[in-house]
């Protein structure tokens, strides 16, 4: 599953400090396992049940497998104070494997300038389009972004169903850094 677990919040006006951007460092993936949990059980409980979340959670359990997951993708970290708070992965430069955002940061914008660096990086290495399979919970995220469901999918992890679309946004040359 994609992009899981990202609030469909809009951005509160605050004084948060703005999260920095950085590539991935595999001394980073205990910490980014962390947030991919917290996420998990702080912010879908509206839409999946404990099972699900357990099921969803176990992928951030084998860091080993996640830190080749992420090295094999360019994987953005969002930091905050020098501390990871958010990160996104994009693989084939083509769909965006996962997005996870600290769930004490939800809805301060992390995520979307996660996406915001990633469809630009995408657009400038020629992507057209990307994808994302997306939560229940990370739907209203993604469709605020002109992300559109193109399938309903249901995913199995260990041995337990879960839900998830299919998304897409069209990519314009306009959506890339000027040379």
């Amino acid at each position: 599953m994609g992009a899981e677990a990202v609030s469909a919040s809009k951005a509160p006006a605050s004084t948060a400090p703005s999260a920095a951007l950085r590539p991935f460092l595999s001394g980073d993936t205990p910490a980014l396992a962390s947030i991919a949990r917290e996420s998990i059980f702080a912010l879908t409980g509206e839409d999946y049940d404990e099972d699900q979340q357990e099921a969803w959670a176990g992928f951030a359990e084998d860091e080993a497998g996640l830190a080749a997951r992420l090295s094999a993708a360019l994987t953005l970290v969002a930091t905050r104070d020098g501390e990871p708070c958010g990160f996104i992965a994009l693989a084939d430069n083509k769909m965006i494997d996962l997005l996870y955002v600290h769930p004490e940061m939800a809805g301060e914008g992390i995520g979307a300038l996660l996406c915001d660096a990633i469809e630009k990086l995408a657009t400038a290495r020629g992507a057209t389009s990307l994808t994302v399979d997306a939560s229940d919970t990370a739907l209203g995220f993604f469709q605020k972004r002109g992300y559109v469901g193109k399938s309903r999918n249901t995913v199995q992890r260990s041995g337990v169903w879960l839900g998830t679309t299919t998304m897409e946004k069209l990519l314009s040359a306009g959506d890339a850094p000027l040379h």
